[in-house]
């Protein structure tokens, strides 16, 4: 009994024993198994790229396949999605593949891109009539790469995101290489290059390009270029690129509104630009800065300025400067309290609206006027008033010596306006009635000089009439009357004529002096008719 125990428990132990050495060969073996090779084996082998189309449309494609026409920038049919991929990367690959049915088999290698150590490999097969075509990377070798799902996914969205928003851009996008040859473009670049044909299932290929641009060019700053559209009215772009390693990226934002309103505002400037050359009056606009940055051509003749002083675009003070060396300006007493005077007008005219009138040495007169312009810009006009203020001098002259004359008669007069206000007066007048007519600031209409009249003197109808007078419609006469001033008894002439404008003339001639008993003044008193002659 003692000896089946035992040979069972000898059994066991050889069995364990085993086991156990089994497990450490196993070990030893994996372990020396480290390596690339080693690590490669621990994925799967995934499937290849690989397309089956019957012409340009897809019979047949493998998983990566379907999945790379997928991540095609735009809806297209699947041999444009495909052409997207590969033209670009594979020089003359459509003139290669009318070769096929004649090879039976191509193998083309793409173009060095940029971050990649290697270059993508194409084998084309003709296969019962249908080409069976392969894409290879040699740094997978066509088993993939394993990325957690949810990264992928994140990465897909992203993708999404990004497609999404090229193909809703208002604005052109699109890349070229270092040939010009665009190797990829938004939905707006290929709408507007007309690449799609009768539908948008299928693409030209290579794109057009839209705008002409050369080597130097392509690496300057932004700049304006000139879309045709054949019937359609030109189009305008700003074109901004951006250098890359091998080729550009090129942005046109559209630029229609913007040269639509430089060119307003190219014809308004030069709508005035006219004008002001044509005013008499100079014109001088000075900036914020108070540097001059326009002027027109009768500001030289004004000041007498050389065009070439005016066209270096001197500051104010300059400007006054020189006005001063040219006696172009009131003759200053010392050129602090100038220096002063000018500051003062440079500051009234940024403040608001100031004029000033200056007497050259020359005896001319000009007008200067300043007046405040946006972003704290001031202007300065000049106006030579040399005949304006002769004129008005002349008047004066004119107007005093008529007065003067009026002064030396005898006869009292007073001139009323149509409207009844007095106009105009001598100084016999004022003698006659006691008033001061120069020197009065109370306006005086022919109402006020009646009651003045009847208030002085016995009653009479020629008030009356004379009050009337300037109410009268149509023709009007001559009215003569005299009367007696209570104060001392003078009897006076009295004349209403009209005159041409509806004025009237009043005159007054004392004629001596009457003295009354009560009986007489009674009689005197009673209403007399009024002698109204013909005008």
């Amino acid at each position: 009994m003692q000896i089946e125990i035992f040979q069972a428990m000898l059994i066991v132990a050889t069995s364990v024993g085993s086991s156990l050495l089994a497990l450490l060969l196993l070990s030893m073996v994996s372990a020396r198994k480290t390596g690339p090779d080693a690590r490669v084996a621990t994925h799967p082998v995934l499937e290849q790229t690989v397309f089956l189309f019957d012409d340009q449309d897809l019979v047949d494609a493998t998983g990566p396949a379907r999945a790379l026409l997928e991540a095609s920038p735009m809806a297209l049919s699947d041999w444009a999605r495909f052409l997207a991929f590969v033209a670009p990367r594979f020089d003359g690959f459509e003139a290669v593949m009318l070769t096929l049915a004649e090879r039976g088999r191509i193998e083309l290698v793409s173009k060095p891109e940029e971050g990649r150590r290697t270059q993508i490999k194409l084998i084309a097969e003709e296969v019962n009539g249908l080409a069976r075509l392969t894409l290879i990377d040699p740094e997978a070798e066509g088993r993939g790469v394993l990325v957690d799902g949810l990264s992928q996914r994140a990465l897909e969205d992203e993708l999404d995101l990004m497609r999404l928003t090229l193909d809703r851009a208002p604005t052109l996008i699109w890349r070229e290489d270092e040939t010009g040859t665009i190797t990829w473009a938004n939905r707006a670049y290929v709408l507007r290059s007309g690449a799609f044909a009768e539908t948008e299932e299928a693409m030209l290929w290579p794109l057009p390009r839209l705008f002409q641009m050369d080597e130097n060019a392509r690496h300057t700053g932004p700049r304006r270029l000139r879309l045709d559209d054949g019937d359609q009215r030109a189009a305008w772009f700003d074109c901004h690129s951006f250098p890359m390693d091998k080729g550009a990226l090129h942005f046109a934002l559209p630029a229609d509104s913007t040269v639509r309103a430089e060119k307003a505002l190219r014809d308004f400037v030069q709508t005035l630009t006219k004008t002001f050359a044509d005013l008499p009056i100079g014109l001088a606009i000075f900036d914020r800065s108070r540097q001059l940055q326009l002027f027109n051509p009768a500001l030289i003749d004004l000041t007498q300025l050389g065009t070439d002083f005016l066209s270096n675009r001197p500051t104010l003070y300059a400007f006054l400067d020189r006005l001063r060396e040219a006696r172009m300006m009131p003759e200053p007493k010392d050129y602090r309290s100038w220096r002063l005077k000018m500051t003062e007008l440079e500051q009234a005219a940024a403040a608001g609206f100031h004029s000033e009138t200056w007497m050259l040495p020359s005896g001319q007169t000009y007008r200067v006027t300043g007046r405040p312009h946006p972003d704290g810009a001031v202007a300065f006009l000049f106006e030579d008033i040399s005949s304006e203020v002769s004129l008005t001098r002349r008047f004066r002259a004119e107007l005093e010596q008529g007065q003067e004359i009026l002064d030396m008669m005898s006869e009292a007069v007073a001139v009323f306006q149509p409207s009844g206000e007095l106009t105009a007066s001598n100084a016999a007048y004022d003698r006659l009635w006691g008033v001061e007519t120069d020197t009065s600031l109370r306006r005086t209409t022919i109402l006020d000089a009646v009651r003045l009249w009847q208030g002085k003197c016995d009653g009479s109808d020629l008030w009356a009439s004379a009050r009337g007078f300037n109410n009268r419609i149509g023709q009007r006469s001559l009215i003569e009357g005299t009367v007696r001033r209570r104060e001392d008894g003078m009897m006076i002439g009295c004349r209403f004529a009209p005159m041409t404008g509806g004025a009237m003339m009043a005159s007054f001639l004392p004629k001596g002096v009457v003295t009354l008993d009560p009986h007489s003044r009674a009689i005197f008193d009673e209403e007399r008719p009024v002698k109204v002659l013909a005008s």
